[in-house]
């Protein structure tokens, strides 16, 4: 979602009023909410037309749209009179599967920093299940803040998770400390592999990048070349289309996408060129003459920040990504 849009969400949430507003929040995810917030606060003074003009988009968005039933208990009940409960047991694990780690899912609310506190004394196994179940860049964060032997230890263990069993689950949510919510799951999740440590190592960058995969490597080298042929880096942006190149440009802002081309290959550079207008293309080129040196470490994370957006147009299925393991290593 571009600035401009989350504003026109911000000044929404403020127009409807503390009950209203409240509720919509109640619906959105972590990450979905943090946003939201910063850009209310951000949020000055607003004309009466920025509102009604605000209003009106909305209104027009969601005209002809209707609301239907979202509860577990009514898709629970619908599928038992369908098929009656033998057969509609395991159609509803697969379907609700998805709501059973309520454990897991508190945790996405904390920051980093606090779950690495509260889980670096756990077991790896229990670690490496944890991680697999967050947010890759969330994922990323809290090995970073963990013991280097551990967070190597950890890796291992995602690169060969083959999938979580109902009980590990169930054991999981109680060391969490919380109650699993709905039925029993029958069929294990699909969680972690190869590419779920692909992409947790994605959002690390630099050296501890390097160091998990040096680790990897000593432990199985064949893994850590699945692990790296799945891998997409900022470079990788070579292979997108025309087409990708300027969805993309439409998300990153400008300075980001300065700092993030300093100590670029010329060839990468002349493909954001190529993609945008000659007036903006010259603008960028003398607004990176006139940026001057700037610290590997501002480039990664900025770097870092374009990813997030690649990786979220794929997942909305934008754009598809060549990996370095071929065209369909690094889809999803």
């Amino acid at each position: 979602m571009s600035d401009e849009s989350v504003k026109k969400c911000a000044i929404l949430m403020l127009a409807l009023g503390h009950d209203e507003a409240a509720e919509v929040f109640k619906h959105l995810g972590p990450k979905e909410v943090q946003k939201l917030g910063t850009a209310m606060a951000s949020v000055g003074n607003v004309s009466k037309e920025g509102i009604e003009s605000v209003l009106r988009d909305f209104h027009d968005e969601t005209e002809g749209r209707i609301s239907l039933a979202d509860s577990d208990d009514y898709i629970r009940s619908v599928l038992k009179k369908a098929l009656g409960d033998d057969k509609a047991a395991h159609l509803i694990d697969r379907i609700l599967q998805g709501n059973e780690s309520a454990g897991i899912e508190s945790l996405k609310w904390l920051d980093s920093a606090s779950v690495a506190e509260m889980i670096r004394n756990e077991h790896p196994q229990i670690i490496a299940t944890i991680m697999v179940h967050l947010e890759r860049d969330h994922a990323s964060e809290i090995l970073n803040l963990l013991p280097e032997r551990l967070r190597n230890d950890v890796m291992v263990r995602i690169a060969t998770l083959e999938g979580v069993q109902p009980m590990a689950m169930r054991e999981l949510n109680e060391v969490l400390t919380q109650l699993l919510s709905g039925g029993e799951i029958t069929k294990k999740s699909s969680l972690g592999g190869v590419k779920a440590a692909a992409d947790i190592l994605n959002f690390m960058g630099g050296a501890v990048e390097a160091s998990v995969l040096a680790n990897i490597r000593e432990h199985d080298a064949d893994l850590a070349q699945k692990i790296q042929d799945q891998m997409f880096t900022f470079d990788n942006i070579l292979g997108l289309d025309d087409r990708s190149v300027q969805l993309l440009l439409r998300e990153v802002q400008s300075e980001t996408l300065i700092v993030a081309l300093k100590g670029t290959s010329q060839e990468l550079k002349d493909l954001i060129f190529k993609n945008m207008s000659s007036r903006a293309a010259e603008a960028l080129k003398e607004d990176l003459e006139a940026k001057g040196a700037v610290r590997l470490s501002e480039v990664e994370a900025e770097q870092k920040e374009i990813l997030k957006i690649v990786r979220k147009l794929v997942d909305e299925g934008q754009i598809v990504l060549g990996g370095k393991g071929g065209e369909e290593a690094l889809v999803g």
